[in-house]
């Protein structure tokens, strides 16, 4: 959830549980029946708290939540095994690598309820084909949020119109190697999972350049600062577009036609699943189109189970800026797993480019 490193840490107060009176729900509970837990790994505030409130009260079952900020955090505490999570929500690129460390189980197509509600254009991606290991849970895009107030909107169509030395110590990037090397290979036509060392290079070369325009890298302040009227311009994360632009009337956000990311935030089951009934159980219950559109009202961002977009406000479901046309959607790319050594050269000249910043 972005999706690379984000939000604070959500603890669930849930009340009249099965009739027996209120209980609290947070990371180091460990009431309940063992038999009835499910314990959940997810980014912070990336779920509707209503809906863990419902979940318990329907299946009978105590949901145990755990946050985590990045999909690397999550990666290795998963890798450790301290603790036998049932439920976890990867990025793409993460599901891969996980599949690759053998990190999950298998999902039981036959135990889903609902699968058919998902969008087919986001089953079977390259990260994990036939969904053997996830189901789709939110998707996104990379993209630019400018303030109309600053920037006309033909100013900001397109990654090459960042580098404009109209918009000097103007541009608040997002803290992610893997987004700004990626958009600066699309600036340079090249694909954002590149591993061809001369194409990172002059990508590398082409981010350097824009140092003068950037005003900051950061990550959760870029919110403060658009919504504030305190910078023209970002690159960010769609839900996280969407946040800021029930902010603030005067910012849009564009996904560049010539290419981008797009990202997504799967279900999975972890290999140390204990509670592999109640996981079905909570998966089904994500599918159901009722409980799918009240998560994505409540998180902003776009759900991929069609039957919940119907139900979703018009002028949500209708928003080209996060439910792009299928022109625009050609055009955008998943990340792959690119394994550590090309991850770690991403990351030096990504580090390189903030030194210059």
């Amino acid at each position: 959830m972005k999706r690379f490193g984000l939000f604070a840490i959500v603890i669930v107060i849930i009340s009249a549980l099965l009739g027996l009176g209120v209980h609290q729900l947070n990371q180091a509970s460990g009431q309940g029946d063992a038999a009835k837990t499910l314990t959940i790994f997810n980014w912070g505030d990336y779920i509707d708290p209503a809906l863990i409130s419902k979940f318990e009260k329907q299946t009978g079952y105590q949901v145990k939540y755990e946050t985590f900020d990045s999909n690397e955090a999550m990666f290795t505490k998963i890798q450790q095994g301290g603790t036998a999570y049932d439920i976890a929500v990867p990025s793409d690129y993460m599901i891969q690598k996980m599949r690759k460390a053998k990190l999950l189980l298998p999902i039981d197509h036959r135990k889903l309820k609902g699968l058919g509600n998902i969008n087919a254009q986001f089953l079977n991606q390259s990260f994990d084909p036939d969904n053997r290991y996830s189901v789709p849970y939110f998707w996104g895009t990379l993209g630019i949020i400018y303030n109309d107030k600053y920037v006309r909107a033909d100013e900001m169509q397109h990654w090459q119109d960042l580098w404009n030395p109209k918009w000097r110590n103007s541009i608040m990037l997002v803290d992610s190697a893997r987004d700004i090397m990626g958009f600066a290979l699309v600036r340079d036509g090249y694909s954002m999972n590149s591993t061809n060392l001369s194409q990172l290079q002059q990508a590398a070369g082409t981010l350097n350049k824009l140092a003068p325009n950037t005003k900051a890298v950061v990550a959760d302040e870029i919110k403060m600062y658009m919504i504030a009227n305190e910078a023209p311009l970002a690159v960010t994360w769609s839900g996280e577009a969407s946040e800021m632009l029930a902010g603030n009337s005067h910012l849009h956000y564009v996904v560049p036609t010539e290419g981008s990311n797009l990202w997504f935030d799967n279900i999975v089951m972890p290999k140390t699943a204990k509670h592999q009934k109640a996981a079905y159980a909570f998966i089904n219950f994500m599918l159901e189109p009722k409980n799918a559109a009240q998560n994505a009202e409540y998180i902003g961002y776009a759900t991929p189970n069609n039957k919940a977009k119907a139900l979703l406000p018009k002028a949500v479901r209708e928003d080209r800026q996060f439910y792009p046309p299928a022109a625009a959607m050609k055009h955008l790319e998943v990340y792959a797993d690119l394994g550590t050594k090309w991850v770690q050269q991403y990351n030096d000249l990504f580090l390189e480019f903030k030194m210059h910043s």
